[in-house]
């Protein structure tokens, strides 16, 4: 007599369940490498910015500044945001974005090509710090965020150095290429290495009608809470990226053996290791409030301005690569801990749109940052 099969319960079917969420380590190893896959391509166009605006063989540099001023300045470096679309579509597109940004910046012939090769790269990487960040929130563990944080932070670190050292042996073309392995290590990381994703939660159940907006009025709540961790981190990135895309590369010093390109990529590299300490620091040093690294920033972007219009304010390249240092690890401090505390204060459930407005107004403020570090180039290097 054959076996019997098992009776179900009454409503539920034979459908198979659904497979197990990765294990804790997999989950950080996989935001650790989307992170460092994500950001490093734009920190090497960052770092190579200066390169990129050098005058080509036969072609020579007229009205030059005390400066050492370029003819375009390095705050067209603007990150964008791309459409939402399914995470699975979002991280190819995102790979996307970055691989034919780098192949784009590769084969560059001229200014205008290389800076096509720019605006598609942060159009990625604007696109990949939404969806993968809001990923990360989804799961149940901080291990995502934390994970991410370091991630960028290494990609920051492991950027500058690895294109300083490219640098020295490659010209800039070729210096570019190894970096083409980054978009498909993401898509590995992504549909390999990361795993299934938690069922999605169901929606919290509406309000009765006599109750009023209840469900209206959480979804502000959570707004609110996302902003009080948002604006502090959007004047951080203001003044980060003004200083980084605007008087980075007008901090000249003359006396330095370094010549001013090989200046740059230093202050790039220091700043770059600070973003790595402070992201990295997140599980031992925890800020619940954030106005502090706002307005020391700010205070720190203010010097700088005054030392770039006033010549022999900084007595050398020393000391703006202290300046560099502390840059850093103030942006990176204000990052990490920003979504660390939305993934404490915000209920699970609600995280992944708190996440997207932080997210959004860091993005407008790098954008603004951009706009504004334009008009101090044209000032400085007397541009109508």
């Amino acid at each position: 007599m054959a076996d019997e099969e098992p009776l179900l319960p009454p409503g539920e079917d034979s459908a198979p369940a659904p497979p197990p969420p990765a294990s804790s380590w997999r989950i950080g190893a996989a935001f650790w490498i989307l992170g460092l896959c994500n950001n490093l391509p734009y920190v090497v166009m960052l770092s190579a910015a200066r390169d990129l605006l050098e005058p080509r063989p036969g072609e020579e540099r007229q009205n030059r500044s005390r400066h050492d001023c370029d003819p375009v300045g390095t705050g067209l470096l603007l990150p964008l945001v791309g459409p939402y679309l399914p995470d699975r579509c979002r991280a190819v597109a995102v790979a996307l974005c970055l691989w034919g940004s780098l192949s784009a910046m590769a084969a560059a012939r001229g200014t205008l090509s290389g800076l096509g090769g720019v605006a598609l790269g942060s159009a990625g990487a604007g696109l990949g710090e939404v969806t993968f960040l809001t990923l990360a929130s989804s799961y149940p563990s901080s291990s995502g965020l934390s994970h991410w944080s370091s991630g960028t932070g290494g990609a920051g670190l492991g950027g500058a150095l690895a294109f300083w050292g490219l640098r020295a042996w490659l010209p800039l073309p070729h210096a570019l290429l190894p970096f083409l392995a980054l978009p498909p290590l993401m898509l590995l990381s992504f549909f390999f290495l990361l795993g299934p994703a938690p069922p999605p939660r169901p929606d919290p159940p509406l309000p009765h009608p006599d109750e009023g907006g209840g469900a209206s009025e959480d979804k502000w709540g959570v707004v609110k809470a996302a902003l009080r961790q948002g604006a502090p981190l959007g004047l951080v990135y203001f003044a980060e990226y003004f200083v980084n895309q605007g008087l980075m590369e007008l901090l000249y010093f003359p006396s330095s053996p370094l010549p001013h390109s090989a200046q740059y990529r230093t202050l790039q590299l220091l700043y770059q290791a600070g973003v790595f300490v402070s992201r990295s620091s997140l599980r031992c040093l925890r800020l619940r409030r954030l106005w502090g690294l706002a307005l020391a920033q700010v205070l720190l972007a203010a010097f700088l301005l005054a030392a770039v219009a006033v010549n022999q304010l900084l007595p050398g390249l020393g000391v703006a690569a202290a300046l560099a240092v502390g840059e850093g690890l103030l942006g990176g401090g204000a990052y990490g801990n920003a979504f660390g505390n939305l993934s404490e204060q915000v209920p699970l459930p609600q995280q992944p749109l708190a996440v997207a407005v932080v997210t959004l107004v860091a993005e407008v403020a790098i954008a603004a940052a951009g706009g504004v570090a334009l008009g101090a180039h044209a000032a400085f290097c007397g541009q109508e």
